[in-house]
């Protein structure tokens, strides 16, 4: 009698905690993830770009293309916009971006001015949130980066060494239009295509037979990084009625729309369909 009494008592605790959790589904924000390409081809990434493959985006037919994709986007109606720009860089961004806004600064190369900016002023927004972070290692990595013979013979393997048939980290080839590029890098096949790469080279690399070497080296570089913007976009002042849009580059979305998809929080929206109109108007 006393195991039966413990075991509906443990039945009624467990109904009257489920009973007080919050049903998110209900309440969940709207977010669009933006995939692009870094206009301004800094080549920060392991991705490089060859400079006879570099296009100027403020040079035509680029300018009327982006000018109709912050068209297309501002259909969706965002009511905030977050850029890939860590936060020690938003003083600089709120007095650009407010310079913008006046008339007074014209619009540099980078996604964060063609894109966010655009679409900033366009739809009378006050703020252009930055959520980047730059991730953080284990302590066995921030040790192999100050030993450069541990340090020479990863960069060897990282530039070097690859997956067969697996082109990871190929030159970025010209592209011809910026619609049919971003329409690309935000399909669903590309995505899961570039996360599988993630889990190769490096991935792979050990110091010594059957260490974690490159799973720990990954795990700061890539899926740390990722969760801290993800928990950055979280702090950003919202609610369910707000339309969340965020322009990053394109790599990202193979983690964070994982997120955005099996969060509570939020209901990923794609920018396809609205790509895809801007694809038939071109034909």
């Amino acid at each position: 009698m006393r195991k039966i009494a413990l075991l509906i008592y443990s039945l009624l605790i467990i109904n009257i905690l489920l009973g007080q959790q919050p049903n998110l589904t209900q309440s969940q924000t709207k977010i669009m993830t933006l995939g692009v390409f870094h206009f301004a081809y800094p080549n920060l990434d392991a991705v490089k770009t060859d400079d006879k493959d570099k296009i100027s985006v403020l040079d035509e037919p680029f300018q009327s293309e982006i000018k109709s994709i912050c068209k297309a986007i501002e259909e969706f109606n965002p009511t905030i916009i977050t850029v890939e720009l860590t936060g020690e860089r938003q003083p600089v961004i709120d007095s650009l971006y407010m310079l913008y806004k006046a008339g007074k600064f014209e619009l540099k190369r980078s996604e964060i001015h063609q894109l966010g900016f655009r679409l900033g002023k366009d739809l009378n927004l006050d703020k252009i949130y930055c959520v980047d972070d730059g991730g953080r290692h284990y302590d066995n990595i921030e040790a192999l980066f100050r030993d450069s013979t541990r340090l020479s013979k990863f960069e060897d393997y990282f530039v070097n060494s690859r997956d067969a048939n697996h082109n990871r980290y190929g030159a970025q080839t010209k592209i011809s239009s910026v619609i049919d590029a971003l329409y690309d890098y935000n399909r669903p096949e590309k995505i899961k295509e570039r996360l599988a790469l993630y889990l190769l080279h490096p991935f792979k690399y050990e110091e010594e037979p059957g260490d974690f070497t490159g799973v720990d080296f990954e795990t700061g570089r890539w899926y740390n990084r990722n969760l801290r913007i993800f928990r950055n976009i979280q702090r950003v002042p919202h609610n369910s009625e707000d339309r969340i849009l965020l322009i990053i580059g394109s790599e990202h979305l193979n983690l964070l729309n994982l997120f955005f998809e099996t969060s509570l929080e939020f209901e990923l929206i794609s920018p396809l369909p609205y790509l895809l109109n801007l694809k038939k108007q071109k034909l």
